[in-house]
């Protein structure tokens, strides 16, 4: 795993519909776990810094065939692309074009056929498309600037813009099957104040602007389709560009000190976010889906909330002038910042897609914090003075009104926090007494990163049968800054951070397995003298004090520290001073060398030691005290054996103290003589000498472990010594200076890790060959600066680009199986199941109550699967909260809102979708049917049945929210465009527009605005007296209609439709549109003008054309058909595309509801559903289902119980290669 990071150079944070983080830090991706704050994998194949990550799209149907999978595309400095399989750590593919930096990437995700397409941007002017699955490329296009980023169009896929160097290129026709036909709509952004000014004609009665109204007049942007002259191009400081998801046709740009807000029909920018002067600058926005906000970083590494403001006004408001002159957005949140300097600065913010409640911030210095959105409801505070209108909490959860007694969570995600912002002209239903709501963010996980390198470090250690029941797996590193940094291995994270030193942290040595002795020493004065730090840390405490002392000033700088076996004896080597011994549990001084001693180049103390004889000598004595002490005593009533107990708990505690048994240490000098010194609690005794060997040169490190002493020189030699057999054998490894050499940890465990200056290799020294290596420039692209073994199996490497890694002993890659690892907190991703798995868990979490009781035990359930499945689906239920947990065993809550929280919980966007829109029109059509109107199918309920405006669809899914607010949305919009026109061209599509919606007095004023000196005067004074002289006379209506045929045969579609919503043909109007392949167009028409049989007819055409081959949305036609309450249609094509799970919950929702019947078709269905259920090994779920299956589900029923009750397993496996046969829909 790679463990830990310092500052990163490139850091790209992406947050993906699975919940789960992904961070580029150099070459490397980390995944984090955002609720746990754990990193639960690492990536490791780029080569060059990863500038680009982005999590694939859940925006599909899920079974076995296309099962929940983690999949991320990254791309590098170098410009390669690589597409992974994040739980198993692997690459899919790899995807090279040029050698450039990757500048953006993309998923397709509007596809139902595909998922596997990646849209990328190659510098300096190409966009690909790739298939991210085989790395084949489909199709190139090339543009004539640079190209910096690019942004898709949520409402419609054919839809992109391009940010480029100069201006923003928009492209209609973009199709995965073929690259866009024209190089696209270029237009230019210019400043207002260096354009020619554009008056607007003032309406009559308008007041003249004041001071705050110049100033928003003067941020207006102006978009031309002219390129600007060289002082007017502002985009070169533009930082992004996006769509907005919450509404269509909406864009948004951002600069330094504000963001301004695009309508796209008008070109003209509707909103302005401004910064004061004083204010801090904006790095990068995200725009919310579920409710029309931003969330926008600073910095200063803030992050604020910023929630568009009602346009929703009371009676005694001022008057409508003055009522909406743009889109405000009013801050309502912020975090708290950070304390930024040259080297600590916010990166990056990503927000969970799914709940749009949770931010994570990048810091330069590695850091993540995770923030959260919290509600708290409750009369507000704050003085009415600020000017802001009160945000309500919502009056549903999960889509459906809240019951009396129903358990809810309110931060569930961003639309259960806030209630829907009101609209001009809506009145607050007298009924619901909506709660105030505040919001505020929380700091709720903190992932820290390692200062910079350089970093020594040390593990604490080895696990041995005795320290088994409390042993940490730590490891010690130290840092440039004098900080110890203590980690856990285990789970990666931070266990303690010690502020021990003033200066670079040089060594570290641990003394038991919770103390450490670390030195650091000072830069060296002008006689080349230091200070010198060696501290004693106790970990338990965090006690710490000076090992030697008052000693350390003004002495020539220490080279390393060693601690002996036993850790009784410390040896302190210095540079041009003879070495200290020092005794570590009394922290005295034993001995401090003569001045003629010999220079030490490298130092080990020996493995063997008398500790077990000591031992046996000690026990022996004592027995004999003991047996007298016994004889002496025999008169007194205490039992022999008690007093052996104490006396052997005494014996173990002194032993482990007050024995000071023989250790043995070697050193060479600089002749590369070896020494063995024998040292017996405060004497030393010098030991043999052994002469040089020829062929080595200055001897750079000594390892020593059982019968093996191995010496490294400086000019990459490596001896190795067999102590027993005395014999020595020299191996030259050709790659310099020996920097470290290390034992592995264990019990015959004869594995060496070797540093170099330019890489490392481990060596097994029994059979003296090379196991692997790595070296800087041919496997990998980092120095490395310490080494150490963590296990007897695992090494640990500090490296020069910041990071720790703990790798196998191959030391190639720090990734690993995400299901394989024991994480310290459980996490819920149920992407980390088996596809089965991930299937039964949802099944299990939709299906409740199971046998009549809410259960989150899935062993109470008859289940046919290895134990070792189930424990995974059980360890993914105990990870859930509480909250989620008690909501789900609340029996008050319905089959939709379990839909609606698993899909919520699986970050199923597909699924998301699909409830949101069946839950709503569910409860739309079911209410209506209460009020006994007798509406056939696919007549949308009559006004006086529409829901409470509190619980409208949200405007982001655009025609499929009921007509009534869609006028309302639409009209709201006309107007606020009517507001901010500027020119000619702006006034024209502004009535145009008007004259669509009906609202012809309006359109007649715009219309006579046109002044005298323009080309079109004669004309538009024409159009006002036709459109306010239409009568519904026979002969002028067929005049009109003739003519507007004409017009559209001859090309000018918009100008004839115009004509025949004059004449109230709106009904033709959306056949020709359709006729010509105006889709949208017709079905935005329909929703505006037509009644609700007529409005329907278009819709369902529409929907037809949406499954048609060509097209293949069947998805979005299915939501289509479901605002049209078609419920027995969709039910029919759900089961056509075998999507059983989702058609038998709809179908037993609509029965639920009272809105269908039940037929033959259903009980086909659930038997489907049944025989799914079975080949997932739920017995009693399939049971269940084919018992509501009447007739069909019989057969099933008596397979299912026949003889034990057992399932054959031939039908088992005929199952699965059905269920695998998924037709390609």
């Amino acid at each position: 795993m790679l463990l830990l990071l310092s500052l990163p150079v490139t850091l790209i944070l992406r947050r993906g519909v699975q919940g789960l983080i992904a961070q580029g830090c150099h070459s490397s991706i980390l995944i984090i776990d955002p609720k746990t704050a754990q990193t639960i994998q690492v990536l490791e194949r780029h080569k060059a810094n990863v500038v680009k990550v982005k999590w694939s799209r859940e925006n599909y149907y899920h079974n076995l065939s296309s099962p929940y999978c983690l999949r991320l595309a990254s791309g590098d400095a170098s410009g390669k692309i690589i597409v992974w399989d994040v739980v198993s750590g692997t690459a899919h593919c790899e995807i090279q074009e040029h050698s450039k930096p990757i500048q953006d990437l993309e998923w397709l995700w509007n596809q139902d056929a595909s998922r596997d397409l990646l849209l990328a941007v190659h510098p300096p002017n190409y966009i690909v498309l790739w298939n991210g699955d085989t790395g084949t490329k489909l199709w190139k296009k090339s543009y004539a600037e640079n190209i910096l980023s690019f942004s898709f169009d949520p409402f419609d896929p054919s839809n992109m813009a391009l940010l480029t160097s100069e201006g923003i290129v928009f492209i209609t026709d973009f199709t995965h099957s073929k690259p866009p036909g024209s190089a696209g709509k270029k237009v230019y952004i210019a400043s207002p104040h260096a354009s020619p000014a554009h008056t607007k004609p003032a309406p009559a009665a308008a007041p003249a602007p004041t001071g705050a109204k110049k100033a928003l007049n003067k941020v207006k942007v102006l978009i031309t389709n002219e390129k600007p002259t060289a002082e007017a191009v502002t985009l070169n400081d533009c930082l992004q560009l996006s769509y907005l998801p919450s509404k269509r046709n909406h864009m948004l740009l951002l600069y330094p000190r504000e963001i301004l807000i695009l309508d796209l029909e008008l070109s003209q920018t509707v909103g302005v976010v401004a910064i004061e002067r004083s204010g801090v600058p904006f790095i990068q926005v995200i725009p919310c889906a579920q409710r029309d906000a931003l969330y926008c970083l600073h910095e200063n590494g803030c992050i604020t909330l910023r929630v568009c403001r009602s346009t929703y006004t009371t009676e005694e408001a001022a008057d409508p002038e003055q009522s909406v002159q743009e889109l405000v957005y009013d801050l309502r949140s912020q975090c708290d910042a950070i304390r930024v300097t040259k080297t600590v600065r916010p990166y990056r913010m990503v927000i969970c897609p799914v709940n749009e409640n949770n931010a994570g911030l990048m810091v330069s210095d590695g850091r993540v914090m995770l923030w959260e959105l919290k509600a708290h409801t409750g009369k507000s505070a704050a003085n009415p003075s600020s000017g802001l209108s009160p945000l309500y909490s919502p009056v549903s959860f999960c889509g459906a009104p809240l019951g009396p007694k129903q358990k809810r969570i309110q931060d569930l995600c961003l639309n259960s926090m806030i209630g829907q912002t009101m609209m001009a002209g809506e009145a607050l239903p007298p009924s619901s007494n909506p709660q105030e709501v505040q919001l505020k963010f929380l700091l709720t996980g903190l992932l820290s990163g390692l200062p910079l390198p350089p970093f020594a470090i040390r593990m604490c250690p080895p696990l041995t049968t005795k320290n088994i029941n409390h042993y940490q797996p730590l490891l010690a590193v130290g840092t440039s800054n004098g900080s110890v940094l203590v980690y856990n291995l285990t789970s990666g994270l931070l266990h303690k951070e010690l502020s021990v030193h003033s200066c670079e942290v040089r060594g570290i040595e641990w003394v038991s397995l919770t103390s450490f002795l670390s030195f650091a020493t000072s830069a060296p004065n002008n006689m080349g003298l230091v200070r010198n730090e060696l501290q004693h840390v106790d970990l338990s405490t965090g006690r710490c004090f000076a090992f030697r002392g008052e000693r350390g000033n003004d002495e020539p700088p220490i080279e390393m520290i060693k601690v002996s076996h036993l850790k009784q004896y410390l040896v302190v080597v210095f540079r041009d001073k003879p070495l200290e011994l020092w005794g570590t549990r009394t922290g005295t001084l034993l001995r401090e060398m003569a001045k003629n001693f010999p220079t030490v180049t490298a130092l080990e103390w020996s493995p063997s030691h008398n500790l077990k004889s000591l031992k046996k000598k000690q026990m022996a004595a004592r027995e004999a005290m003991a047996r007298q002490t016994v004889s002496d005593a025999e008169q007194s009533s205490v039992e022999s054996s008690v007093i052996s107990l104490l006396q052997d708990a005494e014996s173990k505690s002194e032993t482990s103290q007050a024995i000071s048994a023989r250790e043995h240490f070697v050193f060479t000098d600089t002749d590369g003589q070896v020494y063995h010194i024998t040292v017996e609690g405060n004497t030393v005794k010098d030991g043999a000498r052994i002469p040089p060997d020829g062929s080595m040169g200055s001897i750079a490190c000594i390892a020593w472990k059982g019968d093996t002493l191995v010496l490294g020189d400086v000019d990459g030699n490596l001896n190795f010594w067999d102590l027993k057999a005395r014999l020595s054998r020299g191996i030259p490894t050709h790659r310099g200076w020996v920097k470290k050499i290390r034992f592995a940890p264990g019990k015959g465990n004869q594995k060496l890790l070797v540093m170099y200056a330019d890489g490392a290799e481990v060596w097994d020294t029994k059979e003296v060959q090379m196991v692997s290596s790595t070296r800087i420039g041919r496997n990998v692209n980092y120095r490395i600066l310490d080494i150490d073994w963590c296990t007897s199996d695992k090494v640990v490497l500090a490296s020069d680009d910041g990071c720790i890694r703990v790798l196998e002993m191959a030391m190639k890659s720090a990734s690993y199986r995400m299901d394989e690892q024991d994480l310290t907190d459980p996490v819920w991703c149920p992407y980390l199941l088996v596809p089965r798995a991930a299937l039964t868990l949802k099944a299990f979490l939709l299906l409740q109550p199971w046998s009549g009781t809410f259960t989150m035990d899935i062993t109470q359930v008859d289940y046919n699967e290895k134990d070792e499945i189930k424990g995974l689906i059980q360890e993914q239920l105990n990870s859930l909260s509480n909250d989620m947990k008690s909501v789900l065993l609340d029996p008050e809550f319905s089959l939709l809102q379990r839909c609606l929280l698993v899909s919520r919980l699986f970050g199923d966007e597909s699924d998301l979708h699909f409830w949101t829109v069946a839950s709503y029109y569910l409860q739309s059509f079911a209410q209506a049917r209460q009020l006994s109107v007798s509406t056939a199918e696919g007549q949308a309920p009559n006004e006086g049945a529409q829901p409470s405006p509190q619980n409208h669809l949200d405007i982001c899914h655009d025609i499929l929210c009921e007509s009534s607010y869609f006028q309302k949305f639409q009209l709201d919009r006309v107007h606020l465009q009517e507001v901010k026109r500027t020119s000619y061209d702006h006034t024209k599509k502004c009535a145009d527009q008007l004259l669509l919606l009906g609202q012809t007095d309006r359109a007649v004023q715009l219309l006579l605005e046109t002044s005298a000196d323009n080309q079109n005067y004669y004309c538009d004074s024409l159009k006002a007296c036709l459109v306010t002289t239409i009568t519904s006379s026979g002969p002028s209506q067929s005049t009109i209609k003739l003519v507007a045929t004409n017009m559209i045969a001859n090309g000018k579609l918009a100008e004839g439709v115009q004509l025949l919503c004059l004449i109230d043909k709106a009904a033709d109007a959306c056949r020709y549109l359709q006729t010509y392949g105006e889709w949208n167009r017709a079905a935005w028409l329909a929703k505006v003008r037509l009644s609700a049989a007529e409005g329907s007819d278009v819709l369902k055409r529409w929907a037809e054309h949406l499954c048609s081959p060509q097209v293949n949305q069947k998805s979005k036609a299915i939501l289509v058909l479901l605002s049209l309450g078609c419920f027995y249609k969709v039910g029919e094509m759900l089961h056509s595309m075998r999507h059983f799970d989702r058609a038998a919950l709809f179908i037993e929702a609509c029965l639920k509801y009272g809105v269908m019947e039940a037929n033959d078709s259903s009980n086909i269905l659930f038997k489907n559903y049944a025989r799914l259920l079975r080949s997932l090994g739920l017995r009693e779920g399939a049971a269940l289902w084919a018992s509501r299956a009447g007739s069909a589900g019989e057969q099933l029923m008596e397979e299912l119980f026949q003889g034990e009750g057992g399932v054959p397993d031939a039908l088992l496996a005929e199952e699965d290669v059905e269920l695998g046969k998924e037709s390609a829909e």
